[in-house]
């Protein structure tokens, strides 16, 4: 196993990319902002909401992963049409994250109010008709379609087979959710079905097909989508383990969002998974009668937490992250990418591996 130079720092290659994509859907937004406020003032309200939250934060990761493998298949880093597509990543998991919301009924998202959230806080305020729950959540709904819609937009110049690249990331992401909340709500935590669950919902989506998405832009899609499959979805496994981690074990001051919300859903995880089979006597029983409950006390998650480290699930999770990282770079090696692509693919593959956040 390599020795692994993990970081918690984006690399300068990732915050160049995130910049440059940051600008341009900020500049669509703000254009759209202007367009809708003179059909109606309070149409600032929805538009703006979804700005904001797109330029509070992320790690811009998929737009980074797209962008190296269109430079490394022969693209010029300075072509609008790859910082499109970033933008039009970003929008997407923006939609995805407005929705997710939703369905856990979270509160915030990036340090923010999530956007149910505070739209069901300016109905309580203007004290208008109707339920603010049901406000929030169609405000949020609406929010998040319209981040899907700004995501074609971007993307209406690009090649049709980089248009069936981005579709069928659409497609799995969803589907991802759906098992998402079916096993969450079976109570199914078994090791098959995490894994399904993180590949479809997270894996793919974030690594593997923005680098398909890349080659696509750069007209080598056919040649290179094997190879970057090999690099991604070993990177894009280990984004989910670290990111199950996180959400169980983290810090709610870095991530923006609260610790915990994740064993309170009884999201079907690898950590949990791992953690039910290793667990015996008090530990289990904790699992089985608490994990998944929404009145879950402080001092309850605290419990399982400690169950999730005492069982050697969440010390598991980091080897299984360190060897999937290894696979992740092995593959790579072998790709036809440039070296200028690989060198940047590697430290990204090193952040996404030690990340904090």
């Amino acid at each position: 196993m390599r020795v692994r130079p993990v970081t918690t720092i984006a690399p300068a290659g990732l915050v160049d990319i995130a910049t440059r994509v940051e600008r341009r859907v900020d500049s669509l937004l703000s254009a759209e902002i202007e367009r809708w406020t003179q059909v109606d003032p309070s149409l600032d309200e929805p538009l703006s909401s979804l700005r904001n939250l797109v330029l509070a934060g992320g790690k811009r990761l998929r737009p980074a992963f797209c962008h190296w493998a269109f430079v490394g298949a022969g693209g010029d880093p300075d072509d609008p049409i790859v910082v499109d597509a970033g933008g039009a990543l970003e929008l997407l998991h923006t939609f995805a994250l407005i929705h997710d919301d939703v369905m856990d009924g979270s509160d915030t998202r990036r340090g923010l109010d999530a956007v149910h959230v505070a739209f069901e806080a300016a109905h309580t305020m203007a004290e208008w008709r109707g339920e603010a729950r049901r406000f929030g959540e169609g405000v949020a709904i609406l929010v998040g379609d319209l981040a899907f819609v700004y995501a074609d937009v971007l993307l209406s110049d690009a090649p049709r087979v980089a248009i069936d690249v981005f579709n069928e990331l659409r497609l799995e992401v969803n589907i991802g959710q759906y098992l998402d909340l079916a096993g969450t709500v079976r109570g199914d935590v078994s090791s098959a079905t995490a894994r399904r669950i993180s590949w479809y919902k997270s894996g793919k989506y974030t690594v593997e097909r923005p680098l398909h998405l890349g080659a696509a832009l750069a007209g080598r899609f056919e040649e290179l989508a094997g190879s970057l499959s090999a690099f991604g979805l070993p990177l894009g496994e280990a984004f989910q383990l670290r990111d199950d981690l996180l959400g169980a074990l983290g810090e709610e001051a870095v991530l923006g969002k609260p610790v915990g919300d994740d064993l309170r859903e009884g999201k079907p995880t690898a950590l949990v998974a791992l953690a039910r089979e290793r667990a015996e006597g008090a530990a289990a029983k904790l699992l089985t009668d608490r994990l998944g409950r929404p009145d879950l006390s402080d001092e309850e998650l605290c419990a399982i937490q400690g169950v999730l480290v005492d069982t050697g699930a969440a010390a598991e999770m980091e080897l299984r992250i360190g060897r999937l990282v290894d696979e992740s770079l092995e593959a790579l090696t072998r790709s036809a990418l440039t070296e200028t692509a690989q060198a940047h693919l590697v430290e990204l593959a090193w952040f996404v591996a030690g990340r904090n956040h």
